[in-house]
């Protein structure tokens, strides 16, 4: 997951005073929109949009920061169980500034920065929200970063406490760690006090990922993962596994899952959804849980 400038937001926005109505709108911003299903992104192009002046309780967000996250790939190509209508902006998540706010009392002021998260709508210059749906920016966190952490770390609270049950003092294994999804586990997985075992394919990234909080990495291009895990927990397999990844490395989960284990499907970033044989978990005792952070 990648934070990038929003297109053309170098300038500073200006702000409209707080409980004020707001201007009207003129002109137009720029948006990327995706206008037809494509594998290779032919189909996304920026676009001028008409601009619009906020109406009763929204707010018109000029953003500053938007980040990549794979559903928004996999949306331009049809492939996410989310379907939007074409034509459609991408993007999950974004932040920026307020710079205009509505009538009818308005629980925000013009000037104010602001995160937004939703299934589309984070690529274009400004967008229109309601007041509700749009949050303060925690004070460390400049614009990018802001951008990047809310589909992450939501995904990562969902699966390791809501679906994943993960105690202290557990084995969390974590797939594709190196992203952002898989970082944001990793931490929360040190945070909650369970043992950290990360898995991916770069000396470079695993470094960072082990500087982020994992116990052990496994690199998968020279170690067997069954039995690096299994050395590891001294036998008795991961509590809980987290899988973004599927393809082979579901199914060398299935193999390396320790009894009453939860194994976490998060996504299939491999390109290969995978699947078990149900005496498999009847046999190993463990849980295969589906995990839908965004609902």
């Amino acid at each position: 997951m990648t934070a990038t400038p929003a297109p053309g937001t170098a300038a500073a926005p200006g702000t409209a005073p707080a409980g004020s109505a707001a201007p009207a709108a003129a002109g137009s911003y720029r948006a990327l929109v995706c206008h037809r299903l494509s594998d290779d992104l032919s189909g996304v192009e920026m676009r001028s949009l008409p601009a619009r002046a906020p109406g009763p309780r929204q707010v018109l967000v000029r953003l500053r920061a938007a980040s990549v996250n794979f559903p928004d790939l996999l949306m331009t190509k049809g492939l996410y169980q989310f379907r939007p209508e074409l034509p459609f902006v991408p993007g999950l998540e974004g932040a920026g500034v307020v710079e205009a706010v509505g009538s009818e009392g308005t629980r925000l002021s013009g000037g104010g920065r602001r995160l937004a998260h939703n299934k589309t709508g984070r690529f274009p210059q400004q967008i229109l929200l309601p007041d509700t749906a749009v949050r303060r920016i925690p004070g460390g966190l400049d614009f990018a970063q802001a951008a990047a952490f809310q589909a992450a770390a939501v995904t990562a609270y969902v699966a390791l406490v809501r679906r994943g049950n993960l105690a202290a003092g557990e084995t969390l294994l974590v797939h594709g760690a190196s992203g952002g999804v898989g970082m944001a586990t990793v931490q929360l997985g040190r945070h909650l006090g369970a043992r950290v075992i990360a898995t991916g394919t770069s000396d470079e990234k695993l470094a960072v990922v082990r500087e982020q909080g994992a116990h052990e990495v496994i690199d998968l291009r020279r170690e067997n993962m069954r039995e690096r895990v299994k050395e590891l927990t001294g036998g008795a397999g991961a509590d809980v596994i987290f899988d973004p990844v599927g393809g082979d490395v579901f199914d060398e989960s299935l193999r390396c899952i320790a009894w009453d284990g939860r194994l976490l499907v998060i996504g299939f970033a491999s390109g290969r959804i995978p699947s078990v044989s149900a005496n498999i978990p009847l046999i190993k005792g463990f849980s295969v849980v589906g995990v839908r952070a965004g609902e």
